[in-house]
């Protein structure tokens, strides 16, 4: 095998974002349901004669030379030793600053392609080792399907048999312009003090469970961010911040026109995946 084309990397929305605590590193302590969608990047790899890593930007959204795509690749030469290199390209369809994990789920997607690429034999476990060096949201990427995350990001429980989500379409808005997620949690105004939930708490109510702490520092961040969420309640829709924004969202309970949003947002309407498409090519257990 020489090359790997339309490998997907799934976006990801917060249905919930609780704020428990803080430890004393500075490390925030959260709860959350994090949930796969259709809307995703595109990748393509290639192999090269060398151990070069390259990359291509083939939608015109220029990224940083060393984003996490390339990193990704590299940490796992060095995890592995692999001599082998690649060149990869992307379709860059997912928003940046938007809280939907876009540059992470590239990153997961980069170490699912490569290991079956390189032949590399690596486990799931193995890849999210390598992946939480990256960013705490890569190993979530790679466990499959949509999952209950705490801690600070490494508690992750997949949400499968009786706990798997059902299906829903949902509308999502990212608007012109992004957030900072690091000024979101620094402000002294967020609150940290959330009452810790269960995942039964959650399965009660589903798509209307909880709230996102984030939410209020980053409408003071970012006025667009509300404008969002009034134009989806006034379709009478339960709207709501995903991540540290600017993107939001709300399950599709009617018909809407999304074409008559401000022209400057990103408007879409998306489903929930029941797995992650790239799961079938990475195994829990080494052969």
């Amino acid at each position: 095998m020489h090359s790997l084309y339309d490998v997907p990397a799934p976006a990801k929305l917060n249905l919930f974002l609780h704020i428990t605590g803080r430890r004393p590193d500075g490390y925030h302590l959260l709860e959350s349901v994090f949930m796969l969608i259709d809307w995703h990047d595109v990748l393509h790899f290639e192999c090269s004669s060398t151990a070069q890593i390259s990359r291509e930007d083939l939608s015109g959204m220029a990224l940083p030379a060393d984003d996490l795509i390339t990193r990704a690749a590299r940490a796992l030469q060095q995890a592995t030793g692999c001599t082998q290199g690649v060149h990869i390209g992307i379709h860059k369809n997912l928003p940046a600053q938007a809280g939907m994990g876009g540059g992470s789920s590239d990153a997961a997607s980069t170490l699912i392609a490569l290991n079956r690429l390189w032949n590399l034999g690596l486990t799931r476990q193995q890849l999210q080792s390598i992946g939480l060096t990256l960013g705490a949201d890569v190993p979530f990427f790679l466990c499959g399907h949509s999952a209950w995350v705490g801690g600070i990001g490494e508690i992750i429980e997949p949400l499968t048999g009786s706990h798997a989500l059902p299906s829903q379409q949902f509308v999502v808005i990212k608007p012109e312009h992004g957030l900072d997620t690091g000024k979101i949690f620094t402000c002294s105004a967020l609150r940290r003090d959330t009452k810790p939930a269960t995942i039964a708490d959650f399965a009660a109510e589903h798509f209307g469970f909880g709230h996102n702490d984030l939410q209020p520092v980053a409408e003071g961040l970012q006025p667009e961010v509300s404008q969002a969420i009034q134009w989806l309640e006034s379709f009478k829709l339960h709207a709501r911040m995903t991540g540290s924004g600017s993107a939001v969202f709300a399950p599709l309970t009617q018909t809407i026109d999304i074409h008559s949003a401000p022209r400057t947002w990103k408007v879409k309407i998306c489903k929930n995946l029941e797995i992650h498409p790239l799961s079938s090519w990475v195994s829990d257990q080494k052969f």
